[in-house]
């Protein structure tokens, strides 16, 4: 009888969602450079960085670091105010190197910095059954327009609200308030104020933008290319505007 009760009432419940994680490739295995500037990025928009989760990419690296020089990076991105939470999936190195650092391994999180075609290398069985990657930088085929019909979001999206349109475009009638989110695989058109974030070309489409009527973002994002609000000149606050890459930058630009 007792089981039967832990069946039926049980005092957790797990969800598998979508989860807002950044991820830091590691192009230059220097370490105090890379604290600085995670504390730098920390100290300007402590909102969106502060005590934030980040998954640690060597895979730009020609050879993965030692544990020693792994762990003093990790403790030094502490300092800066982030949350290292576990390794992007690469070589049988980073697996071993994880299972050194305490840390688990996300095979999928790399996927979008693959070329097109590209495939990240296949985890085991177990692992594939037991870890879960951000939906936003799940493994995709090459860029494409979007496959289905674009997601549409007549009503306000509220803060701590989030949305994504998977493999299409998204567009919110309304405004998107402080503290929301708003994810595409496509692009995203508001027809409002944009004031919280806004991530298009989530599984990495460069081609894809973002438009909006009234720009106040806290954070905008294309194919993992963002800026915040502080890195945005001043007179674009408050204006309609187009954003898009442009050779790895983003580009942002009133319109009329």
């Amino acid at each position: 009888m007792t089981s039967a009760n832990i069946d039926y009432e049980q005092a957790g419940e797990l969800k598998i969602g979508q989860v807002g994680v950044a991820n830091l490739r590691i192009r230059t295995l220097n370490v105090p450079q890379l604290v600085r500037e995670m504390r730098e990025r920390v100290e300007r928009a402590p909102k969106l960085f502060g005590r934030a989760a980040v998954i640690i990419d060597f895979g730009g690296l020609a050879k993965i670091p030692d544990t020693t020089t792994a762990q003093a990076l990790l403790d030094g991105l502490r300092e800066a105010g982030v949350i290292p939470v576990a390794l992007a999936y690469g070589t049988r190195e980073t697996e071993q190197l994880a299972e050194q650092l305490s840390l688990p391994l996300l095979a999928k999180f790399r996927a979008q910095y693959e070329p097109v075609g590209a495939s990240a290398p296949a985890p085991s069985r177990e692992k594939a059954a037991s870890e879960t990657a951000p939906r936003a930088a799940a493994p995709a085929p090459a860029p494409a327009a979007a496959t289905k019909p674009g997601m549409l979001q007549k009503t306000p999206v509220r803060s701590g609200q989030q949305l994504y349109a998977e493999n299409r475009d998204l567009t919110v009638l309304s405004t998107v308030s402080a503290g929301a989110e708003v994810i595409a695989d496509g692009s995203i058109h508001i027809y409002g104020a944009l004031r919280g974030r806004a991530l298009a070309g989530a599984q990495g489409d460069t081609d894809t933008r973002i438009f909006c009527r009234e720009f106040h973002a806290e954070l905008v994002a294309i194919a993992g290319h963002y800026k915040v609000m502080e890195e945005v000149p001043k007179e674009l606050r408050g204006k309609p505007v187009q954003i898009w890459l442009d050779k790895d930058q983003l580009k942002i630009a009133a319109q009329s």
